[in-house]
């Protein structure tokens, strides 16, 4: 499905629209209009009510049953669409109100700009978020171009269709191609439009965007991350407890779901018995939750089966489609997720020499620890090269936290100075 100017449209249409793309992007841009963040906020908020009450409740539903997403992440993740969280977010983000900023010098104003045109190539991990997306381009008055990931569920065109019904003039600055990533023509066509490419994904995906633009692009990179659990043995029982719970409830799919959990020991009796507490723990969290897709199970069987025959040295633990693995080195890795966990020793003293080689991909950590070291513990991982360091939940939400380190909206607009004069 396309959505081109408020219009949906059928994907055989793609060739011709994408061929008058850069001429539409332009008309829009000699308007020398673009939509305040005002005007994108209170069309969001309508969007927002109406979701809170029900308005889409059998669409969203159909929509998340095809999904790993909860109804309560989604309803927690809507709240980001509000009037109230998008004022908090850009009260934040720009730290400054709307409108000109303050002069540099006599004579010399500042004002700020949207950054453009923006491709957002996004990310299937998480439903809606490629509509997100799109929104905090809005915010700072771009046109925004959408390729949706594959596989989308219909959930973010569903939602920006509504919000160009809610606010029309918004029609002019939203598109979106259902373009697959192999279609490498059709997405030099949109990268040499933009501005800006927006890239949400690991590694490869990055790549394969720089290697679709030139230097007169701005490449914003919202990577793949690994996020995971730092506990003292001296964590208490009702932590533990609500990490095994987000860990069920994320299925450890999010950029910031625990992936492993490393153990401030390096004594293999201490780390096996820990894991092995965590295994029941996490078990009887999986059993209230309910299990996770059998395909998944399945396909996490047979990986268990084949570490077994392969690994003498790990202990593996695994019942009911969850699983917890006692390994025996340090390195951070990427678990086999829905509900499948790696423990490790690593002790606080190794933490910075150990993590810090895992630049660019660090996240989240869950810190499960004593309240008087949460400090110095906090401090060691933040120089290691994590952006976000929480309690049990490290996929929690809040209004204006950063994008891994930096804010968005920063990054989509631009500055620009301009000089007054007398005339003689």
């Amino acid at each position: 499905m396309i959505l081109y100017q408020g219009k949906c449209l059928v994907d055989r249409a793609q060739d011709e629209y994408l061929g008058r793309l850069y001429e539409d992007c332009v008309a829009t841009l000699e308007k020398r209009f673009f939509p305040t963040p005002a005007c994108v906020i209170d069309a969001c908020d309508v969007l927002y009510r109406r979701v809170l009450n029900g308005g889409y409740e059998n669409e969203i539903q159909s929509l998340l049953r095809k999904t790993t997403l909860p109804y309560e992440r989604f309803l927690e993740m809507a709240r980001a669409f509000s009037k109230e969280g998008l004022i908090e977010k850009c009260q934040i983000e720009w730290g400054m109100e709307e409108g000109a900023l303050n002069p540099l010098s006599s004579g010399t104003k500042r004002k700020r700009m949207p950054l453009g045109i923006l491709l957002h190539i996004a990310a299937g991990n998480v439903d809606g978020l490629p509509a997100y997306s799109v929104i905090e381009g809005l915010l700072c008055g771009n046109i925004n171009i959408l390729k949706l990931p594959s596989g989308d569920s219909g959930l973010s065109i569903r939602l920006l269709c509504e919000l160009i019904q809610i606010e029309p003039k918004l029609r002019e600055f939203i598109y979106v191609f259902d373009v697959s990533s192999t279609e490498l023509e059709s997405l030099k066509k949109m990268a040499d439009i933009a501005d800006g490419i927006v890239v949400w994904g690991g590694d490869e995906a990055v790549s394969a965007a720089r290697s679709l633009i030139d230097v007169k692009s701005k490449l914003i990179v919202w990577g793949h991350k690994l996020s995971f659990a730092y506990v003292t043995l001296k964590a208490k029982d009702e932590d533990l407890l609500a990490l095994a719970e987000h860990i069920c409830r994320t299925n450890q799919v999010l950029c910031s779901s625990v992936q492993g959990i490393f153990i401030d020991s390096d004594d293999a009796g201490e780390i096996e018995n820990f894991g092995r507490k965590f295994f029941e723990i996490l078990k009887e969290v999986n059993a209230k939750r309910g299990k996770t897709d059998i395909g998944m199970r399945g396909k996490n069987a047979i990986r268990l089966y084949n570490d077994r025959l392969e690994s003498k040295e790990d202990c593996i633990l695994s019942e009911e489609g969850v699983s917890v693995v006692v390994k025996r080195d340090s390195e951070l890795e990427l678990s086999y997720l829905f509900r499948n966990v790696w423990v490790k020793g690593l002790p606080r003293d190794k933490i910075i020499s150990v993590l810090k080689k895992h630049k660019g991909h660090l996240q989240s950590c869950a810190l499960l620890c004593e309240s008087g070291e949460r400090q110095s513990l906090s401090e060691r991982l933040a120089f290691s090269g994590l952006v976000r360091i929480t309690g049990a939940d490290s996929s929690r939400m809040f209004i204006g936290e950063a994008h891994d380190g930096t804010y968005p909206l920063k990054e989509y607009s631009r500055i620009v100075e301009i000089d007054e004069w007398e005339e003689q």
